[in-house]
């Protein structure tokens, strides 16, 4: 893992300029996660004796800018930015460079145009004055143009860096070129009423998806396109619409579940589960393959983020089923089902995104996640079991059996590890801490138990790790923001009330709603994944569900596993190269032995969207 400020061997003025300025950020970012976390600590140990803390929530929100902007300053400047990298993978040599210099030309252009923008936004809200503490505004808001000079800065740098002085200035000047023609072309947007809403929402932000311009930065321009070019909206209110839609405190648990997810990983406590599932059923035939499943859904109920849970489980378990004699295509594409089945396990960070941008109850969010994951668990370990019956002797992937006592100590050494994701479910259920809060807790738990129980805890890899965490966090977090911007545009344009209608007026009430939902909203995880889908279109989808009688947490869980499967779905699904990534498998020799998990994960959803009992059956009345 790479420490905060290094990089790889470069020379020149930018490579200097780079190094001299990102260890700074870094390390300011990942000061801002752990003052998050003892912020938060304070709040919950304050109000447990009865002294709360009137300010804390205050000073969460204003640091929580800070966090998300320095993160996205941080991924862009690491390129972990998220993006849609299929096509442009498939590409020749010589045209993946270029797309990657115009992916930075690009995200460096938006960048420039909402500069200005967004230090008008700050100014405006100095005359804000926080009621707690009775802080300007200007104090929180700064963080935006802030935020985005630095990131206009590295991306400069990093276009100096990677690309000849020919690539770079052509890079930069074919999207400022193109902005100047669609402003010389603005009268004409300004007639064409809703179809311009095809122009630059659908043209040019799904063009630069496809085109592998970060997800973020592909929703930035549309909406900057839409709102300049189409309307007489100040430019200020998409910087406005990107701090609402960043600022929701509720999102903070995702750098915090994140690092929690680290965490595990680093003390122990997600080995420890894999040992004692290994040893419980690693001899029966294809056994290991079946404590995968296990092991993603429990390690899913503590760290939030997919790529933390596959990133702990891989390394445990890949190894010996490629020993016993499991074809690593299998093991790509279990892992790939897998990671697609336990999206609504809580703390699911789209179940975070859905409560901030729906209203709905985070705790009935993961109390109702729980069910309809192993829901579709089990579909996966029919298949299992249909497969290793085909193998020769059915005996594959099978381990010595492990005798009772040693499945005893195993499973007394996981048992603190175990007790992790009822603790925060506890927690939650209890009042003890809010959802945002919790993940706190989880975090002051996880440490404990690495230090007094496994006794593995590496000081060094903490900075490493907070890093990690703002870095991804910030990725994410600037998803949502731009992805927030492209919402209102859409309300304000009346393609929101369309589509709400159009929806509503589907023949056949809530039964036909749902069955176009999981198509609609796999399509939507393959392309977008699944937080920023939410965002769009979960304040539109959500309202008509209801209209239609269906259950917010049934349709929450149908959705999200729907967009699950998407997201792990060659060719397009983001997840599925993430896992290959992680697996250290070609893409390529996971695509048919995926098709079968793909086909239960499917069959899974449609007996959770049959039974709106298995996502509400355990909510409190």
């Amino acid at each position: 893992m790479r420490q905060p400020g290094d990089a790889a061997p470069r020379t020149g003025l930018a490579a200097r300029i780079d190094a001299l300025l990102g260890c700074p950020v870094e390390y300011a970012a990942a000061a801002l996660v752990l003052l998050e976390v003892l912020v938060l600590l304070a709040g919950i140990v304050a109000r447990s004796l009865g002294h709360p803390l009137v300010w804390s929530d205050e000073l969460a929100t204003m640091l929580f800018l800070w966090l998300a902007m320095l993160g996205a300053v941080v991924a862009l400047r690491r390129d972990e930015h998220m993006r849609m990298s299929a096509l442009v993978a498939r590409a020749r040599q010589v045209w993946r460079a270029r797309l990657q210099a115009l992916s930075l030309g690009a995200s460096l252009a938006l960048l420039l145009f909402v500069a200005w923008p967004a230090w008008q936004f700050a100014h405006n809200q100095q005359i804000i004055t926080t009621p707690a503490m009775g802080l300007s505004d200007l104090w929180r808001a700064a963080a935006m143009p802030v935020g985005i000079v630095l990131m206009a800065l590295f991306a400069l740098l990093r276009l100096l860096r990677e690309c000849t002085p020919r690539r770079a200035v052509g890079a930069l000047a074919l999207p400022l070129l193109a902005g100047l023609a669609l402003w010389w072309a603005r009268p004409g947007f300004e007639s064409l009423g809703q179809l311009d809403l095809l122009i630059f929402l659908v043209g040019i932000g799904a063009g630069c998806v496809l085109a592998g311009i970060p997800i973020a930065f592909s929703f930035g321009l549309a909406a900057f396109s839409y709102l300049a070019l189409s309307t007489q909206t100040p430019l200020q209110i998409l910087v406005g619409r990107m701090d609402e839609g960043m600022s929701h405190l509720i999102l903070l648990a995702v750098p915090l579940f994140v690092f929690l997810g680290l965490l595990i990983e680093m003390t122990g406590m997600a080995r420890a589960m894999v040992d004692f599932l290994a040893g419980l059923l690693g001899h029966v035939g294809g056994g290991l393959s079946y404590v995968l499943v296990g092991a993603m859904y429990l390690v899913s109920g503590i760290s939030g983020s997919k790529a933390a849970d596959m990133a702990a489980i891989a390394p445990a378990l890949f190894p010996e089923m490629q020993r016993l004699g499991t074809p690593k295509g299998e093991l790509l594409a279990l892992l790939a089902a897998t990671g697609a089945q336990t999206e609504t396990v809580p703390p699911s960070l789209v179940l975070i995104t859905i409560g901030s941008v729906t209203g709905v109850s985070i705790s009935a969010l993961f109390t109702g996640g729980l069910l309809p994951a192993l829901v579709t668990g089990l579909g996966l370990c029919v298949v299992i079991g249909w497969r290793n019956r085909r193998r020769a002797g059915g005996g594959a992937a099978r381990r010595e059996r492990v005798s009772r006592a040693e499945v005893l100590r195993l499973g007394l050494v996981a048992a603190p590890a175990l007790a992790l994701p009822f603790v925060i479910r506890a927690a939650v259920v209890d009042g003890i801490a809010t959802a945002t809060e919790v993940s706190t807790l989880g975090i002051v738990y996880a440490t404990a138990i690495g230090l007094l129980v496994y006794r593995r805890f590496d000081w060094r890899r903490l900075v490493p790790m907070l890093v990690e965490t703002a870095s991804l966090s910030g990725a994410i977090l600037f998803i949502i923001g731009t992805a927030t911007a492209i919402a209102w545009g859409l309300t304000q344009s009346g393609f929101s009330g369309s589509l709400a209608q159009a929806m509503a007026s589907l023949p056949g009430g809530g039964p036909v709603f749902l069955a176009v939902s999981i198509p609609l909203f796999v399509l939507l995880g393959s392309v977008l994944e699944g937080i920023p889908a939410m965002v769009l279109f979960g304040p539109l989808l959500f309202p008509i569900a209801q209209q239609l009688g269906i259950n917010e947490i049934h349709y929450a869980m149908v959705v999200v596993l729907s967009m699950g499967l998407g997201l792990f779905m060659p060719p397009l699904g983001v997840g599925y190269y993430a896992a290959c990534a992680i697996g250290r498998v070609a893409p390529e020799e996971g695509v048919r032995p995926l098709l079968g998990y793909l086909a239960a994960l499917l069959a899974g959803i449609v007996v959770v969207a049959a039974v709106p009992w298995l996502s509400t059956g355990f909510l409190a009345r």
